[in-house]
């Protein structure tokens, strides 16, 4: 078939893929108080994405492609760093970059890693998982983020890193964490999935540590639908990263490239013979968490509007915070002055001497299709995964605690319109008057 007939038929196909999305999604979306929902997260996608999808399909190239070495190119040239690997998700993008900066450091099983009370499991999991031992900081009420000034006092001759996440897209206090960890030569590993594009003094945060970690899970900033990254400006950790995402492989070629290297059949490593095919040795014990080119390309588009949805995102936070001012049963968000967060989500406390139950209102919101989240594992020494962790007593810990009583969270994410966050408000009102 000549080239002229498949761009034809590929362009039909196309068009006929972007009426089917408009019809499907963008028709009949009117908001109606207690029928439609108001999901606290959520992708947004358009007719870019879709093209971007199908045509990726079409060409039928269904591991790491063009539309990949795009959307890598793309984060590095948003963020300015050196190196982005693209990965099946956030959770194996913090797995890797731990696992990375342990083989470069050559750090010890049993050293020590600081990070979070207040914790999401697959930030704290990839320390255990690489036989390390995490040390819990309790965090600051109202942003959620560890408590700085209580690090310095865990560090011991057995530190050799911290592993924090920017909360719900509010950073973390990088300067005076990045001053300890200079201090005491730890490493730091930062995880932005949460908080694609917010900065600290005027820098993209995910920029200030030794790694970085993004996640590109429908509910995040941008979406591949499952999907993720690692970010580092150092190129011999990307290429330790980029061999534990490859099954452990010393070879570093492309899909569908062989011979890179000019001598893939010279090597002699380990106690292989010499001519042993470079594409089956491995140096590393890897896995295998690469995505595909099909998700790269919805990535690709996404990226376009990144911009668009953190400046929603930012709207919507500051559009409840302002209304939620009225409400004398909660403990608001803070921020640094030093930051821009890119919100991913608008997080409340019930104050100690207010008599309104967490979950009196949870409850309320549901039954009024409003989404709400907790503060992801809360205190995480309570939860049943980490009992045989030994990762201290819960009682040294008290914001944590708080937190997994009477902290929750609200959703800001682009698709919300402030029709929809009036609701929520209303709703939260009419909960309150009747307590």
């Amino acid at each position: 078939m000549e080239n002229e007939d498949l761009d034809f038929l590929k362009n039909q196909i196309i068009e006929l893929s972007k009426e089917y999305f408009n019809k499907k999604n963008l028709e009949n979306k009117e908001f109606i108080p207690n029928i439609s929902p108001v999901p606290v997260s959520g992708k947004v996608l358009d007719e870019e994405d879709i093209t971007n999808l199908i045509e990726s399909s079409l060409e039928a190239w269904l591991t790491a492609g063009q539309f990949t070495d795009s959307f890598e190119k793309s984060i590095r040239k948003y963020l300015d760093v050196r190196h982005c690997l693209f990965v099946n998700s956030g959770s194996s993008a913090n797995l890797l970059a731990i696992s990375g900066l342990k083989i470069l450091n050559n750090i010890q099983d049993g050293s020590e890693v600081i990070t979070s009370a207040v914790n999401f499991p697959t930030t704290l999991n990839p320390i255990l998982q690489n036989n390390l031992v995490p040390v819990l900081v309790d965090a600051e009420l109202g942003t959620y983020n560890v408590n700085p000034d209580l690090i310095e006092e865990k560090v011991n001759k057995n530190t050799v890193g911290i592993v924090l996440a920017h909360t719900l897209g509010n950073p973390f206090d990088l300067e005076k964490i990045k001053k300890i960890a200079e201090k005491h030569n730890l490493f730091i590993m930062e995880d932005s999935c949460d908080g694609f594009g917010g900065k600290f003094n005027d820098k993209f945060i995910g920029t200030f540590g030794d790694v970085s970690t993004l996640s590109f899970y429908p509910a995040h900033h941008i979406t591949t639908g499952e999907g993720g990254a690692v970010i580092t400006n150092n190129p011999k950790l990307k290429k330790i990263i980029e061999s534990l995402r490859d099954w452990g492989r010393d070879c570093y070629c492309a899909p569908g490239k062989d011979n890179t290297c000019k001598k893939r059949f010279d090597w002699q490593l380990g106690g292989l013979p010499h001519g042993y095919d470079h594409k089956y040795i491995y140096s590393h014990i890897g896995y295998n968490l690469k995505s595909s080119d099909m998700q790269a390309a919805v990535g690709l588009s996404q990226m376009n509007k990144l911009e668009s949805f953190i400046e929603k995102r930012i709207e919507n936070f500051h559009y409840l915070f302002n209304s939620f001012k009225r409400f004398d049963h909660f403990i608001l968000p803070k921020w640094s002055e030093k930051s821009e967060p890119s919100w991913f989500g608008f997080p409340v406390t019930i104050k100690d001497d207010s008599e309104i139950k967490r979950v009196d209102l949870l409850k309320h919101y549901d039954e009024n299709r409003i989404g709400t989240r907790l503060l992801f594992g809360g205190n995480v020494i309570l939860q049943p995964a980490y009992e045989k962790s030994n990762l201290g007593n819960p009682d040294d810990f008290p914001v944590a605690n708080k937190v997994v009583n009477d902290t929750f969270w609200l959703g800001v994410y682009p698709g919300l319109s402030l029709e929809m966050l009036d609701f929520v408000v209303d709703k939260t009102e009419e909960f309150l008057n009747k307590s």
